[in-house]
């Protein structure tokens, strides 16, 4: 990403393919991406209905929404797809937040403008804990499959319609997503966690 190899892919979306994009801004405050709407735009239009579809992917109503499916595994007596679920969400959030804080692109314009936000914006956080809300709650519930799918593609065009990420913002936060939840059900599946907890009781 630092390399600027895809650096004119993300420049050809911020002039063509962005029609919603609000004027150009700061990236938001640490506070800014823990509080809930906190100082968020809701103009243009585009971008308010993009506030609100992109909700459930903010940082703690994601958190709470993988633990209630968490809730939901353990119920159904499938502690280690909780435990593990809920271990993939903070283990991708870690990476996306080292990343941001590691790995800075080529700058971005808009109409002569650099693109501050854009700086550190890959991967996309919002892309990330959306993905993992919907298989998540996917998982728990398998009848929302479908409804699911539908609001993370929708919400991966906002997100890039709106001009909140780039395409390689998209990808990278969609990519982190898949292997957090390609190893929660491979965790779940190999029986390590099961296996460690009846190493403990028999050892104790």
């Amino acid at each position: 990403m630092g390399t600027g190899a895809l650096t004119g892919l993300d420049q050809w979306a911020v002039d063509h393919a962005m029609p919603f994009a609000a004027a150009p801004s700061t990236a938001p405050t640490t506070l800014e991406g823990v509080v809930p709407l906190l100082h968020a735009p809701f103009h243009p239009l585009g971008v308010g209905v993009t506030q609100i579809v992109t909700l459930p992917g903010q940082a703690l109503f994601s958190l709470l929404l993988v633990l209630v499916a968490a809730w939901q595994l353990g119920k159904r007596g499938r502690a280690e797809a909780a435990v593990c679920w809920t271990a993939a969400w903070l283990v991708a959030v870690a990476v996306e937040i080292v990343f941001r804080h590691t790995l800075t692109r080529p700058a971005l314009y808009r109409d002569g403008v650099h693109l501050v936000a854009f700086d550190s914006s890959w991967p996309s956080g919002h892309a990330l804990r959306c993905a993992l809300v919907a298989a998540a709650l996917a998982v728990a519930w398998p009848r929302l499959r479908l409804p699911l799918g539908i609001w993370l593609a929708t919400v991966v065009a906002l997100l890039e319609l709106a001009g909140f990420h780039t395409p390689t913002d998209l990808a990278g936060g969609l990519l982190l997503a898949t292997a957090a939840a390609a190893g929660a059900v491979a965790v779940e599946r190999s029986g390590l966690l099961r296996r460690r907890v009846g190493l403990r009781r028999a050892g104790g």
